[in-house]
């Protein structure tokens, strides 16, 4: 019997001794498990690094305003801090600007440089300090260090609303007409140069058109007086049966300065450049304002920043390469497609 209950009690001390055994070896398992999770966090990707950009423009108008709208929204939806500015067709406040984001460190600046040649200088030097650049409404000339931009084909928005004013001193004027010329030659000359010789252009087959003035007013208030100008000194000469403005601001203060000389049904307005006031111009009783070339700036403004930011992402694109962006007729002989851009443009800027 004593010899049974010794081997009871041996039975349940070895069991007891197993039990216990199982133990440490699920502790050791934890400490384990423990490093494998601090190595799995540490290992973690880190959070993206925040992206700051700044959208530049280079006056008030409201195809400034439409650009800089466009920077602002694609830089929201691809969730980018952007900063925004406007140079005030200042050459050296541009440069001082773009001098100003490489001491901030920003990561890259879209811009709409002033100059085709004299805005490079700095713009070459930001890229040189790290900054991606992206261009937008001007063509730079040999920019092989910008990660892309789009612009519209500035001949083209010039001989679109040339065709439209040769069908109309054809039909409403008899083949006849003077012609002034507003343009923004000082300020951007090949720009403004090229929408000219498109305009021009058109009309050259047109014996009895001729050119009787060519100033520039590219901003609203300086179009108003200027035009008014031409108005009065032309009226003992035969008076101007036709004014063509290059930009958004020339083509308003035109449009402003005809009614202001009472000069409506006598002189008519075609132009550059549509947004609300001038899709308002075109559907006035007034017979004024014609027809103009729209460009799409916020189209412009959106696709220049949203380059700018894929580059900074590394979705890296052609560099050097800017793309067109077509433009569109608005004229009183289709009142449907202008009400068709302002629905449109609507949506795009609410």
């Amino acid at each position: 019997m004593k010899k049974i209950i010794a081997l009871l009690l041996a039975g349940t001390m070895t069991l007891s001794m197993s039990a216990c055994g199982a133990k440490p070896a699920a502790s050791e398992a934890a400490p384990a498990e423990s490093a494998s999770a601090e190595t799995a966090s540490s290992e973690a990707a880190p959070a993206e690094k925040e992206i700051t950009v700044a959208g530049v423009v280079f006056q008030e108008d409201q195809f400034m305003k439409l650009m800089q709208k466009g920077y602002e929204e694609a830089a929201k939806n691809l969730g980018v801090k952007c900063m925004v500015s406007n140079t005030n067709n200042d050459q050296a406040k541009e440069a001082e600007l773009i001098n100003t984001y490489v001491s901030q460190k920003i990561d890259g600046i879209a811009i709409a440089p002033l100059n085709d040649q004299s805005s490079m200088q700095a713009l070459k030097a930001a890229s040189e300090k790290g900054l991606e650049i992206s261009v937008g409404n001007t063509k730079l000339k040999d920019a092989p260090f910008v990660c892309g931009g789009y612009t519209s084909d500035n001949y083209m928005l010039g001989q679109q609303t040339g065709e439209m004013a040769k069908k109309f001193i054809e039909e409403k004027l008899g083949g006849k007409a003077r012609v002034a010329v507003v343009q923004f030659k000082s300020q951007l000359p090949t720009q403004s140069t090229e929408r000219m010789n498109g305009f021009v252009d058109q009309l050259k087959d047109l014996p009895n058109v001729e050119i009787v003035a060519d100033q520039d007013a590219w901003m609203q208030d300086q179009a108003v007086q200027v035009v008014g100008d031409l108005l009065t000194a032309n009226d003992a000469k035969g008076g101007i049966d036709i004014v063509w403005a290059a930009n958004d601001g020339g083509t308003i203060g035109a449009v402003m300065a005809v009614k202001n000389a009472g000069k409506a049904g006598k002189t008519f307005v075609f132009g550059t450049d549509a947004a609300e006031q001038q899709v308002a111009m075109i559907k006035s009783d007034d017979n004024i304002l014609q027809c103009v070339t729209g460009q799409d700036p916020f189209q412009i403004g959106y696709n220049t920043m949203e380059v700018l930011i894929k580059a900074i992402r590394g979705e890296k694109g052609e560099y050097g390469k800017e793309t067109i962006v077509p433009g569109i007729v608005l004229s009183r002989s289709d009142i449907a497609a202008v009400d068709a851009f302002a629905t449109v443009l609507a949506e795009k800027t609410k």
